[in-house]
C-alpha cells in the first residue's frame, strides 16, 4: 500500500514528528511552486489592502508536495488562526455545523481530502461557503422547519489528491484554484539543505543532498524521509557527514535506485519482461501476477513509472518502453523495438485516407 512504501507520498507515522518542524511558515521560505507563490501573494496582500476574508482555495496534485503547508502560510500571512481538519472525519453534516459556527472572523478552514465529503456535508458547505451561513433542520417531519444562522466570514482551503472526484458544485465554489507541480531535483536540494540545518545534522555536501534530491519522486516528504535515513547511516558508519556516498548507500540500503524507483516498481517491470514480454498485459493479469491489488497498481506505481516513461498504457494493457529495458539493464526484443507489418500498413493507410 501507498502508506506503507518508503518512497510513497502519504503522510506516515514517521513523518508526523518531525514534519511540523520542518514547515516554513512564509512564502518567503516556501520553496517551489512559484507561479502558485506569485499569484497567491499578490492575492494576499489584496486582501489584506481591502481588509477582507482570502478566497476560499482549492489546492491539488500528488500527496506530499505541501499543502497542508502552504494553507498554515496563508493563515500566517493573513494573521488568523487555522482550524485542520478533514474529509473523512466530517461524517454529519452537525460535524460541519459545529465547526464553521467555532470559527472566528477571517479564520482558515483546511480541509484535506475534501473529495470524501458526503453529499450531505457538501449541502451544508455550500450556503457557508457562498452566503456565511449554515441552515439547520429543527424536528421531525411535519413540523420541521430550517433555522437559518449566520457564521463569522472565514476562508475555506481545500486539498484533495483527487481533483476528478470533487463534484462540480463544490469546485465551481472556489474562487482560486491551484496545481502544485512536482518539485526539480534543485529545488528539493534547497529544501533537504533546510531541513538538514534545522535537524542539527553535523555536516552535509551539496553532492550529497543532489543525490537525495534525485531519488525523491519530486516529493518534499519524500526527499525529508530519505534524509533522515541518510542522517541515521552518515552517524552509525561514518562521521556524521551526508556525502554523495553516505546517501547513496542509504538509500540503496532502503532499496531504492537512482530515479527513485524501489522494489515494488522493478518488480512490476522485471515481470512484465520476464513473463510477458515486455507486453501488452492486462491490469488484471498483472495485477494477479504481482500480488498487488489492481486499484493500488493503477493509482499508485503506475503514476510515477509513467511519468518517467517507462510505462504506457494502450488499449490492449500495459507495455514497457525502450527506456525501461534500459534501466533495468534488459535488451529489448526485436518484436517490440520495430513495428509490425500491419501497424505499419493500418499507419499507411491511415495517411492515404487523411491525403484524400
Amino acid at each position: 500500500m501507498e502508506e506503507e512504501r518508503f518512497v510513497g507520498g502519504s503522510m506516515q507515522s514517521e513523518d508526523a514528528s518531525i514534519e511540523n518542524s520542518l514547515r516554513p511558515h512564509t512564502l518567503k521560505e516556501y520553496v517551489g511552486q512559484e507561479s502558485v507563490k506569485d499569484s497567491l501573494s499578490l492575492s494576499i496582500q489584496a486582501a489584506l489592502k481591502r481588509h477582507e476574508p482570502l478566497d476560499h482555495m482549492l489546492l491539488y496534485g500528488p500527496p506530499g508536495l505541501g499543502k497542508t503547508t502552504l494553507s498554515a502560510i496563508v493563515a500566517a500571512e493573513m494573521g488568523q488562526q487555522i482550524k485542520v481538519t478533514s474529509g473523512p472525519a466530517i461524517e454529519r453534516p452537525g460535524d460541519l455545523a459545529a465547526i464553521v459556527s467555532n470559527l472566528n472572523q477571517g479564520d482558515v478552514l483546511f480541509i484535506d481530502e475534501i473529495h470524501r465529503l458526503s453529499r450531505s456535508v457538501e449541502e451544508v458547505l455550500y450556503p457557508a461557503m457562498e452566503d456565511f451561513a449554515i441552515d439547520i433542520m429543527i424536528g421531525k417531519g411535519p413540523t420541521a422547519r430550517s433555522l437559518r444562522l449566520d457564521v463569522p466570514h472565514f476562508t475555506l482551503v481545500g486539498a484533495t489528491t483527487r481533483f476528478g472526484q470533487l463534484s462540480a458544485p463544490l469546485r465551481d465554489r472556489f474562487g482560486i484554484i491551484y496545481r502544485l507541480e512536482l518539485y526539480s531535483p534543485e529545488e528539493l536540494a534547497k529544501i533537504v539543505t533546510r531541513a538538514a540545518g534545522i535537524l542539527k545534522v553535523k555536516s552535509v555536501t551539496p553532492e550529497g543532498m543532489m543525490e537525495i534530491a534525485r531519488r525523491s519522486r519530486g516529493t518534499p516528504r519524500i526527499a525529508n524521509r530519505m534524509l533522515k535515513r541518510a542522517r541515521d547511516y552518515a552517524e552509525v558508519r561514518g562521521d556524521g557527514t551526508i556525502t554523495k556516498e553516505a546517501a547513496n548507500a542509504a538509500l540503496e540500503m532502503e532499496g531504492v535506485d537512482e530515479l527513485g524507483l524501489d522494489k515494488t516498481d522493478r518488480n512490476m517491470l522485471t515481470t512484465m519482461m520476464d513473463k510477458f514480454g515486455g507486453g501488452p498485459v492486462g491490469l488484471d493479469t498483472l495485477a494477479a501476477t504481482t500480488g498487488e491489488d489492481a486499484g493500488t497498481i493503477e493509482a499508485v506505481y503506475e503514476p510515477y513509472l509513467m511519468q518517467l516513461g517507462f510505462l504506457m498504457r494502450t488499449p490492449r494493457g500495459r507495455t514497457c518502453t525502450a527506456s525501461a529495458y534500459k534501466h533495468m539493464g534488459r535488451v529489448m526484443p526485436a518484436s517490440m523495438a520495430e513495428p509490425s507489418v500491419q501497424q505499419v500498413n493500418m499507419f499507411e493507410g491511415q495517411n492515404h485516407a487523411e491525403n484524400k
